[in-house]
């Protein structure tokens, strides 16, 4: 399987269970990873037969900054879906990174992978 990737997305939307994180917006840095066959797309350089991930982008950036989740469990697992559903790839993997979520930890978040079909 081939992967297009998305490293280092930074989307700022209101996330958190806390009272005060309620009222801000909290930056989210996504790496994205999704599984395809480029094949037909490199043969024939057409991007009607590969993911476009300008679309990708536009279309995650959309969904999160819109959102209102208390859990970026939920934002990824709606990720998922998107890519999964709308771009019908066969596989993602996701991580999302809310830096400075934990003082005295750099980074924190979670990565999921999903297939078609689990």
């Amino acid at each position: 399987m081939d992967i297009i990737y998305l490293t280092d997305l930074r989307i700022d939307t209101v996330i958190g269970i806390y009272d005060w994180e309620r009222e801000i917006k909290q930056t989210l840095i996504l790496d994205l990873e999704i599984g395809t066959d480029i094949r037909k797309a490199g043969k024939t350089d057409d991007l009607q037969y590969t993911v476009n991930y300008a679309e990708v982008a536009e279309c995650v950036v959309t969904y999160v900054e819109t959102s209102r989740f208390q859990l970026i469990e939920s934002v990824a697992e709606g990720i998922a879906e998107i890519i999964l559903n709308k771009f019908k790839a066969p596989w993602m993997r996701l991580k999302i990174n809310k830096k400075g979520a934990v003082p005295s930890v750099r980074d924190v978040g979670v990565i999921i992978e999903r297939s078609r079909g689990t």
